[in-house]
């Protein structure tokens, strides 16, 4: 039992590792198209202040002329790629987590320290309990699930956008 575990948790880390380095160069690159434009927000102050210096020439009226847009414009679509991709690097992220913290239930559960063959006994129960109570099998035959939803939240975005 112990063993098929710790492989197939060996399995998910590396997958999940991989998986989150790839990830991560996608959310790198995509996530700055959340940011303003600085060129596109200087050429527009550039046109507000030449207008204003015409109309400080002409005597025009300040008020006739239009104000800068220093609003950023960010697709719709580009907010739902980068929340997506946050949300699978999230997935990937705590899966790993998990994966470890089952790697450390697991390593515990065979440690024993040179007691009697009766105190092994009372201790690998009480572990076993443990495992039992917190439902650790569970959680690792979860794990597999939460990466799948990770890579299916990037394929999808993939592939649409």
């Amino acid at each position: 039992m112990l063993g098929a575990a710790a492989d197939s948790l060996d399995i998910l880390l590396v997958f999940a590792g991989l998986f989150s380095a790839v990830l991560t160069t996608f959310v790198a690159q995509t996530s700055q198209s959340l940011s303003i434009d600085n060129s596109a927000v200087t050429v527009s102050l550039l046109v507000e202040l030449v207008s204003v210096q015409r109309a400080a020439l002409t005597g025009a009226s300040l008020s006739d002329i239009a104000s800068a847009n220093l609003s950023p414009a960010i697709e719709r679509t580009n907010i739902w790629v980068n929340a997506l991709w946050f949300t699978s690097l999230a997935l990937s992220l705590a899966s790993a987590l998990l994966a470890v913290l089952c790697k450390q239930w697991l390593r515990q559960y065979i440690s024993f320290s040179a007691v009697s063959a009766r105190e092994r006994a009372l201790i690998r129960q009480f572990r076993y309990d443990g495992m039992e109570k917190w439902a650790v099998r569970t959680i690792i035959g979860l794990l597999p699930t939460i990466l799948h939803l990770a890579l299916g939240l990037f394929l999808v975005l993939e592939y649409t956008s």
